[in-house]
């Protein structure tokens, strides 16, 4: 059975390298914790808020960060694999650059987020807000972004080939340069009027 740990708040501690494996955080709150180049495998975080806390060159792997609140934390090279992060809010978050391939991203809170040269691919991100968002050359490949909001997200020179852009409005984005296979090219010619003949 995993170690689960619950309603507890985690201050000023230092966890650098730590390893968590089928760890279970649940309601916990985090601040000012070190987890530089941490590991976590398999660890689950439910319900918990990460103030402050340094994510720099971690590796989650099949881990779930499931309804937790990220403020004011900084995510230089971490990398997220096979993650679960449904219903999770970033607020003042250093995220670049940052990693993710695989998972599930849906219902994800990211707006006005700097996401520019971030990797994303293969990532579910249903319904995921990213308003206003930075992805200038960021490479969204393979993603779910269905009844994703994108109002005035910034994709120029983004790559964005074989992901899901029927939630995309054209004219409501920065595009110049982003990059698009010939499906989605029809996919957004039709959100711009046109009829394909």
């Amino acid at each position: 059975m995993p170690k689960s740990t619950e309603d507890v708040t985690f201050r000023n501690e230092d966890w650098y390298a730590e390893e968590l494996t089928d760890r279970h955080f649940v309601g916990c709150e985090f601040f000012h914790v070190d987890l530089t180049e941490a590991v976590s495998r398999g660890a689950v975080f439910t319900g918990c808020t990460f103030g402050n806390v340094l994510f720099n060159a971690s590796r989650h792997l099949d881990s779930a960060f499931t309804r937790c609140t990220f403020k004011r934390c900084n995510f230089f090279e971490a990398e997220f694999t096979g993650c679960k992060l449904v219903g999770s809010v970033f607020s003042e978050c250093d995220l670049r650059p940052l990693t993710v391939a695989g998972g599930d991203w849906s219902f994800v809170a990211l707006p006005g987020a700097d996401l520019r040269g971030v990797r994303f691919t293969d990532v579910r991100m249903r319904e995921i807000d990213l308003t206003g968002a930075h992805l200038t050359g960021a490479t969204v490949t393979g993603v779910d972004l269905s009844g994703a909001q994108l109002t005035g997200v910034r994709l120029s020179g983004a790559d964005l080939r074989g992901s899901d852009l029927t939630a995309l409005d054209p004219v409501s984005v920065e595009r110049a340069g982003a990059i698009i296979d010939a499906e989605q090219a029809v996919i957004v010619a039709q959100a711009l009027g046109f009829q394909i003949g």
